[in-house]
């Protein structure tokens, strides 16, 4: 997540010859069983400038924000407080472990959307940008389709060579320190059904994303298609998508079932192209400007992405004048504005062993 608003993409490209074939084995899974363990809430002021209030473990169970809805990891918005002064309460939550390199795949079966809403999943390093930013789902208001970002330090100029060719060229011509970190290298894909509303009434689908040496990309495979099923552990596309956590965020008597486990390896060369790949070269070390990567889940709401084109956002500019005034008023409003997560998992390549990770490192809380 970023100030001016990113989504980054991971990758192989090993559809455009960019990459050699990689095969992945099962290190971590984050769901039910351990997610809140395995993640620390940010409870400071918003780095984006928000309109919004993080809240602490205890403040999000206690509020019913965050919780376990059925076997599925429920992060929200409160919609019942009417005219809060200082924001409206949200959550935030940053992965314990920092990673270098692997392949990511997140099953995801609602997203948060609405007007003033600024959801993300995003990776960053320490010292930011130096070590990088990778933004993987992200978006503002009425935004309809998802957009992958990068951002980094100076020095790092990227290609989308192998993406797919319904999505767009990288912006700022691949400069990802373009507006020094801020604006980054980003590209927007044209299905709306990976991001939003179209995401949300499929029942969502998996995001994976590969971080390697030579690349990084990201594909998206929509609830029902034989790739999400054997990469979610999901036969079939029926999915409990309640808005409301029962369990609190302690996991007790949580059980999570999985047919197709997919813990026995993973080869993304079996994919097809990537929806954005961002290929490094000679114009980006990748390994010199990615690193020790933790892994964010976060609902900002207006502040300076969503805040700045609320405006101009011809659906939401509709319901009032500024978004820092519908985001007060309309409660009701964010009853959707919800994560619901079955599992996050991630991946080591059995070659080089990548996916390091790292017992913790110093969050950032500037984005």
């Amino acid at each position: 997540m970023v100030r001016s608003g990113t989504a980054f993409a991971f990758g192989a490209l090993l559809a455009a010859g960019h990459l050699t074939q990689a095969s992945y084995l099962l290190q971590e899974t984050y769901d039910a069983t351990n997610f809140f363990s395995s993640f620390d809430f940010f409870n400071g002021s918003d780095p984006t400038n928000g309109f919004v209030q993080y809240q602490s473990a205890a403040g999000a169970a206690a509020n019913l924000l965050a919780g376990y809805s059925s076997d599925q990891v429920y992060l929200g918005v409160d919609y019942k407080t009417q005219n809060p002064t200082a924001g409206r309460d949200s959550v935030r939550v940053t992965s314990k472990q920092a990673f270098n390199k692997g392949l990511f795949i997140a099953d995801i079966t609602h997203m948060p959307v609405g007007c003033g809403v600024w959801p993300a999943f995003w990776f960053f390093g320490p010292n930011w940008p130096s070590s990088g930013e990778i933004d993987v789902i992200e978006g503002v208001n009425s935004q309809q389709t998802n957009a992958v970002t990068l951002h980094t330090s100076s020095g790092c100029t990227m290609s989308s060579t192998g993406s797919l060719a319904s999505t767009s060229a990288l912006s700022s011509d691949g400069d990802c320190n373009a507006g020094n970190g801020n604006l980054g290298c980003s590209s927007s894909t044209t299905d709306t059904s990976n991001y939003g509303a179209g995401f949300n009434a499929i029942g969502g689908g998996v995001y994976a994303m590969e971080w390697t040496t030579s690349a990084i990309s990201v594909w998206f495979f929509p609830r029902g298609s034989a790739e999400c099923d054997a990469l979610s552990g999901q036969n079939g596309t029926s999915l409990t998508n309640s808005t409301t956590p029962t369990n609190g965020i302690t996991p007790a008597n949580v059980t999570v079932s999985a047919t197709n486990s997919s813990s026995s390896g993973v080869d993304p060369s079996a994919w097809g192209t990537p929806l954005v790949t961002f290929v490094g070269g000679s114009t980006c070390d990748i390994e010199s400007h990615f690193a020790n990567q933790n892994m964010v889940f976060n609902i900002a709401l207006c502040g300076d992405w969503a805040g700045e084109v609320f405006s101009q956002d011809a659906t939401c500019s509709a319901l009032a004048s500024t978004c820092d005034e519908y985001v007060a008023a309309n409660p009701s409003a964010f009853e959707d504005a919800y994560w619901l997560i079955n599992s996050v998992k991630v991946y080591e390549d059995v070659a080089t062993g990548s996916a390091t990770r790292r017992a913790r490192t110093v969050r950032r809380f500037s984005s």
